[in-house]
């Protein structure tokens, strides 16, 4: 079975940091794109970051851009975003999703991703 588990959410005040970790089982992440989504109360899914297989390529949401980097840990079969300098409006649950699908430039579409974990909570609060 394809899986995919988030971790590393929590409460973090605002200009702090946390490192989400999204692991596979079930797969092996290095052969997929793969992306970070999150979502808002009250609104919709919103791209957050990607990077292509074999790390050809990364893309971020220019509201995260600076503050935000994704990558591999092939040897633990896991994909990390790390977030510095946290805003109240990056509070959502965050997910991970993989993609089977490669491209020249990693891309944040939705329905181009088949596999998804079951988020993870940020709250950025003072």
């Amino acid at each position: 079975q394809l899986q995919l588990v988030e971790s590393g959410g929590g409460l973090v005040q605002p200009g702090g940091s946390l490192t989400l970790s999204c692991a596979a089982s079930g797969f092996t992440l290095d052969h997929y794109t793969l992306g970070w989504f999150r979502q808002a109360p009250g609104k919709g899914r919103e791209g957050v970051s990607c990077i292509g297989v074999s790390d050809t390529s990364t893309y971020y949401a220019d509201s995260v851009k600076d503050r935000f980097t994704v990558s591999r840990d092939n040897a633990k079969n896991t994909v990390l975003l790390q977030m510095v300098s946290l805003k109240p409006e990056d509070t959502a649950v965050y997910y991970c999703a993989a993609s089977e699908l490669r491209f020249r430039q990693c891309q944040l579409t939705p329905t181009a991703y088949s596999y998804w974990g079951q988020g993870t909570q940020v709250t950025v609060s003072s």
